[in-house]
């Protein structure tokens, strides 16, 4: 039982892993099409598989133009790791949260079928924390946004990504972005705090192993 609600206008940071640790992504392929479910998952409207989307999509296209759907949730940052996810959001609609993330549990379908197994690929039900809007919010921010990196340069592996780079370059992207970067003069002092924050959580971690 989770021991909180998830409330319009409150903010979660939400993450789970493959059963056994095992690896949920193994191609660019399957990080390319997990974050895919993010984005086209991410509405009210009923909805089937991610191919049936492209086909409305191209019909769309093809005829007048339509509004653009409302959003389950605002996505604020997140991590895809080769065994695990991290994801901060905030539910636009009621029960958005448990909405959204139902879908999102739809990879586990595509992944079965893909690689001819059966079963269960996260470790339960996902996991999620409040987060309060202070300091916490933006630390929070730095720790998934650095989450695959083992060094500022470059992601720990390139089968991972992370909102990292929409934050450092500002640019329109998946994530709403503004209640982190309104908090700095520029992009760039937001990489150096992420930076800092992160370094000082390796840190604390390192303390804590030995």
């Amino acid at each position: 039982m989770r021991n909180h609600k998830f409330e319009i206008g409150e903010y979660y940071h939400i993450y789970n892993r493959g059963t056994e640790k095992r690896n949920i992504i193994f191609d660019k392929y399957d990080l390319d099409r997990f974050i895919k479910s993010i984005i086209e998952f991410n509405t009210i409207e009923p909805i089937g598989s991610i191919f049936q989307l492209s086909l409305e999509k191209k019909k769309n296209k093809a005829g007048s133009s339509t509004a653009r759907p409302k959003k389950l949730v605002s996505l604020v940052a997140y991590c895809i790791n080769l065994n695990h996810f991290h994801l901060i959001i905030t539910p636009l609609v009621d029960n958005g949260v448990e909405k959204f993330m139902q879908r999102i549990g739809g990879y586990t379908r595509y992944f079965n079928e893909k690689y001819k197994r059966s079963g269960v690929l996260f470790q339960g039900k996902f996991k999620s924390k409040h987060v309060e809007k202070n300091e916490y919010l933006l630390r929070l921010s730095a720790y998934v946004n650095m989450n695959n990196r083992n060094s500022l340069s470059s992601p720990t592996t390139k089968l991972s990504k992370s909102s990292l780079e929409e934050y450092i370059k500002n640019e329109k992207g998946i994530c709403d972005k503004e209640i982190i970067l309104e908090q700095f003069k520029e992009p760039k002092d937001y990489l150096n705090f992420a930076l800092e924050a992160w370094q000082d959580t390796r840190a604390r971690k390192e303390a804590l192993e030995i």
